[in-house]
């Protein structure tokens, strides 16, 4: 038997702005929940992604190291070595007067830092769907509750009678929809939270592949710390043959 206090009796008893709000919030929960799960995967590609790292510097020439990063056109460290690698082979067939206004430090961090920022914009895009969900839906829920409220008493008035067998239903359907904003913002909110932490140990892996990048083409060799016997750091030097 269906109950009386059920979400199904409260959507056949409901008015066009209930459902309509309900409606809302359903679309707000499906769109927020694709976003977790499509960006979720994503960084889970690209943290596989940038564990080929090693493999990229400990490869015989540029050309294999590439290779060694993964086929996929939108890795993002594959984007970071090739614009690279453009940018030092376009500023050494410029003209010798454009080596006087920028040279070849400055034109490398800037094609590299242009790369990390288009692919930050498109790792951090669908963020503020969540951040909007997040922040509306407790807000879209508790405009259901006033408006199934506002009826409730309404209908009480109508009938003259404020026993407890009256207001309960009515009441309990309207406080559901607080409920349902709840449930909608919650996941939101965690899953924004954790695809944010995501993003950010990406973009760190990415920000020290990209000093290492640079340091490579402008100096022709990776410069990275390594330990010594006393606890201190010296720098060691791996360099890489350009195909």
């Amino acid at each position: 038997m269906e109950s009386q206090f059920g979400l199904l009796h409260m959507w056949n008893q409901g008015d066009l702005v209930t459902r309509a709000v309900a409606l809302f919030l359903l679309a707000m929960s499906m769109a927020s929940w694709i976003v977790i799960i499509v960006k979720g995967l994503a960084i889970r590609r690209y943290k596989r992604l940038t564990r080929n790292v090693n493999a990229f510097w400990h490869s015989d020439n540029f050309t294999a190291g590439v290779a060694a990063l993964g086929v996929p056109t939108d890795n993002p460290l594959r984007m970071l070595a090739l614009e690279g690698q453009e940018a030092t082979a376009h500023h050494r067939k410029s003209m010798p007067q454009l080596h006087d206004t920028l040279d070849l430090s400055d034109w490398v961090t800037r094609c590299l830092k242009n790369t990390l920022d288009e692919f930050t914009a498109r790792l951090q895009s669908g963020l503020a769907i969540l951040a909007s969900v997040g922040s509306t839906a407790p807000f879209v829920g508790l405009f259901g509750t006033v408006w199934g409220i506002y009826h409730a008493l309404i209908s009480i008035g109508d009938s003259g009678q404020a026993t407890i067998d009256r207001v309960a239903g009515p009441v309990g359907e309207a406080l559901i929809m607080t409920a349902l904003g709840l449930a909608v913002a919650i996941p939101a909110v965690l899953g924004y939270n954790a695809l944010v932490r995501g993003n950010k140990a990406i973009l760190a892996r990415l920000s020290s592949f990209a000093h290492d990048l640079h340091a490579h083409f402008v100096t022709g060799a990776r410069v990275q710390a390594a330990r010594t016997g006393s606890g201190a750091t010296a720098p060691t030097v791996v360099t890489m043959k350009q195909a």
